[in-house]
């Protein structure tokens, strides 16, 4: 076991301000790449058992107290591509964390786990007959515990969520309230913005530090450009040192018989695209599927606030399995920032009355099981990340839609705002039809949001068919692996972390 060394506050992130060398040679066990969900759980499940891990996170290291709760600052400091990473086509942003903590520091906090039923379509499509609930619940248990992960208590569901439940219950719809892994929320609802309090347990502050204090090493602002094999097995990576004013501050080697990619879905494929790597099968970057989303608002007659109290409270899983719709729908506040970017409020005095009205709206985000229809590639310079919500997909897009609007109307809203290209408002059931049913498919028509790409590296037991085996391990690569939603066959409908982290803990289990 390594000796353990605790920090009084934060953390000790070596940082491209730091460096005074032009290149770095580093040496380990294990070099993960990524801070996020998958990388800090598998460095600090390998740390505490003496093995020699390096993290490489090509984000900044932004500490809580720097948290502005600004969102527009926050996308900024705190998301990949200054919060501006969309699809070819510009109507799907894909929003995720690029900082140390990754993704983890920037969600709502929801925790489901892995649907069954997901599970059962992955053993019987994808050849992963370990992967069963059986087998992973101790996993799950695990990581629940470690991130406090707990149903929200009363105190948790703001008034729009109390809405919401309200007309849920009216309809005779299953309606619970969420999984969230926070300790004594502040109820500041800024949890999109990273919670300045600490008390989201985020990667930052939790398997991070614990890490760190078995003697992981940290480093931030360096992204990884390949991946070095000799022999054909893994033995190591290469990176860049960049300062935050985009010059290089040094290259960096690392030498590890072990390398953990933990990117994200968008940039673990990128890096394995650029490597030339594990892609006998063709499938990297193919597979990818993001629970496109939409925030669908209600106006109600009395002030409802939305950006006051927990940001999500509780959800509806009526529609949950495939056979019901495949859809949830989880209440949602927002900010005023957001309210611009996902609804269309027209411009001028309709977008100043919109704006006056703020306070009596309340929200419903929508997710879809979407199916696998997407790609990211790599073109030589920059990713393309290459979706369009599928034709066999969208008749889920504009159920949820319909029952998101019914679900307000039954709350008490008087008026639904379909957040299409075109102003389109449902007053009352009789709208719901008319307004919904003449979407059409169209790239920039729905105003989409995805915090969940997965599935382009996916799992599976047949090397030509898919990337990496059940254990994480690419099927070409030796002491290659992949732990992050990459891994994923299927979308699995529901926020993904809590699976990310139980895989996670699996994988470096079965590495040690």
């Amino acid at each position: 076991m390594s000796q353990v060394k605790w920090q009084a506050s934060g953390l000790q992130v070596h940082q491209a301000s730091d460096v005074t060398s032009e290149h770095i040679a580093l040496e380990a066990d294990v070099v993960v790449v990524g801070s996020g969900a998958g990388g800090a759980v598998t460095a600090y499940e390998l740390a505490r058992m003496g093995k020699r891990v390096i993290v490489l996170e090509a984000g900044p290291y932004v500490p809580s107290q720097a948290f502005t709760e600004d969102f527009t600052e926050s996308l900024h400091a705190l998301y990949q591509d200054k919060g501006g990473q969309a699809n070819s086509s510009g109507d799907l942003l894909v929003l995720q964390g690029a900082c140390v903590g990754g993704s983890t520091v920037v969600n709502g906090c929801v925790c489901f786990r892995t649907p069954d039923f997901i599970l059962q379509d992955w053993q019987r499509d994808f050849g992963l007959s370990e992967l069963t609930e059986a087998e992973l619940a101790p996993y799950f248990d695990e990581v629940e515990q470690n991130l406090s992960v707990h149903d929200n208590g009363e105190h948790e569901i703001a008034r729009h969520g109390q809405v919401i439940r309200a007309g849920a219950n009216k309809l005779g719809w299953s309606v619970k309230p969420l999984r969230r892994n926070i300790r004594q929320c502040g109820l500041t609802g800024h949890c999109l913005s990273g919670c300045k309090t600490e008390r989201k347990q985020s990667m930052l502050v939790t398997y991070l530090p614990w890490a760190q204090a078995h003697g992981a090493r940290i480093y931030s602002d360096t992204r990884v450009e390949k991946v070095v094999t000799e022999g054909g097995v893994a033995s190591g990576v290469e990176a860049v040192v960049t300062r935050h004013d985009g010059t290089v501050a040094a290259t960096m080697t690392v030498k590890a018989p072990r390398v953990v990619l933990a990117a994200g879905a968008v940039q673990t494929p990128v890096l394995l695209l650029k490597s030339g790597l594990a892609n006998r099968s063709g499938l990297v970057g193919k597979n990818f599927a993001c629970h496109p989303s939409l925030l669908v608002a209600g106006r109600y007659p009395e002030p409802i606030h939305p950006w006051r109290g927990a940001m999500l409270g509780v959800h509806v899983d009526e529609f949950m399995h495939p056979d019901k719709g495949g859809f949830i729908l989880e209440d949602g506040g927002f900010g005023l920032v957001e309210m611009t970017m996902l609804a269309e409020p027209g411009t001028g005095k309709p977008f100043m009355e919109y704006m006056e009205n703020a306070r009596y709206l309340a929200g419903l985000v929508t997710l879809i099981h979407d199916h696998n229809v997407g790609a990211i590639e790599w073109d030589g310079e920059r990713k393309a990340i290459n979706y369009q919500l599928s034709d066999a997909d969208f008749p889920s897009m504009k159920r949820a839609i319909k029952a998101a609007a019914k679900l307000h109307l039954a709350s008490g809203a008087t008026e639904v705002y379909v957040p299409a290209s075109d102003k389109r408002v449902i007053r009352s059931e009789a709208d719901i039809d008319l307004q919904v049913d003449s979407l059409e498919n169209d790239p920039q028509h729905l105003r989409m949001v995805s915090y969940h790409p997965q599935g382009t590296c996916h799992m599976g037991a047949d090397p030509d068919h898919s990337v990496v085996k059940a254990n994480g391990e690419t099927h070409d690569v030796p002491g290659l692996y992949v732990a992050d939603a990459s891994l994923l066959p299927t979308s699995i409908i529901v926020n993904p972390q809590i699976t990310v982290y139980a895989l996670a803990t699996r994988i470096a289990r079965h590495m040690s």
